[in-house]
């Protein structure tokens, strides 16, 4: 009798692969040999000390700044390059764009177009990519807003907006284009304390969905809470990642030691 041939089953390509990134602003090298892989639905949260690269490795992700060395990759396509033949070749712009548009990305301060309502911030980048007509995004943009706790402000306007609101509204915008993966550049840092709960609740809700999240916060409390993998770095390299309860209580490297115990 002939064997049956077992087929395996197809491989899930990783949400996020950044190789061997380096990234260099004159002399100053910011990042050097980053490697780093996300699953999908996987929750990350990069830590470390003020001018680390954790917010250049998430505008190098998006291709908001290009890698001098290194190659990343969303959802097993490379970002801002194209392989033709044995060479990479650097996309245009309307290319990367169209990228970006599977890369949800949340910014410190929000960026939120100060002349358009929350629900206008919200429905104009499906609309501008053509993936929506004006009124389907309109309506995608009401769910979402419903969805981060400000479906009674649609239409509001930034200036009339608190800053945590702000900040949802801005995380509302990011999943409007159904991203692969959602990068957070420490989204609470420019809130004033009270209002940091609420777009830390938002954020865990999104966890707790299954969203694949890449988060650059010192907000250790919630790290713990809401990470799969923590992730520490410190002068342009990864010096450790692992599970919480492994980086945030048992550190292994004398660097992660000392940092947590200046922000424990």
């Amino acid at each position: 009798m002939t064997p049956t041939a077992t087929t395996a089953p197809p491989t899930v390509p990783a949400a996020l692969e950044v190789h061997d990134v380096h990234k260099w602003y004159g002399t100053h090298r910011v990042l050097d040999g980053i490697d780093l892989t996300v699953r999908p639905g996987e929750v990350t949260v990069v830590i470390g000390p003020s001018g680390s690269g954790k917010s250049t490795l998430l505008r190098v992700i998006n291709h908001l700044e290009k890698p001098d060395i290194g190659q990343v990759s969303v959802g097993g396509e490379l970002i801002g390059v194209r392989r033709v033949g044995g060479r990479l070749k650097e996309l245009g712009e309307r290319a990367v764009l169209a990228q970006r548009g599977r890369i949800g990305f949340v910014f410190q301060n929000f960026n939120l177009f100060p002349h358009l309502t929350a629900l206008d911030n919200v429905a104009a980048a499906p609309v501008a990519t053509g993936r929506l007509g004006r009124p389907e995004a309109r309506e995608l943009a009401r769910e979402l807003l419903t969805r981060v706790g400000l479906g009674d402000r649609t239409g509001a306007y930034p200036r009339t907006l608190s800053g945590g609101q702000q900040q949802r509204v801005a995380i509302a915008r990011a999943l409007a284009l159904r991203p692969g993966i959602i990068l957070f550049d420490e989204p609470t840092s420019a809130l004033d304390p009270e209002l940091v709960g609420e777009v830390l609740s938002v954020i865990k809700d999104l966890a707790t969905s299954g969203t694949t999240l890449v988060i650059v916060t010192h907000e250790i409390g919630f790290a713990r809470e809401i990470a799969d993998r923590i992730v520490f770095i410190d002068g342009g390299r990864i010096v450790e990642q692992g599970p919480p309860a492994e980086v945030l209580d048992n550190p292994r490297h004398e660097r992660t030691r000392d940092f947590l115990a200046r922000v424990l």
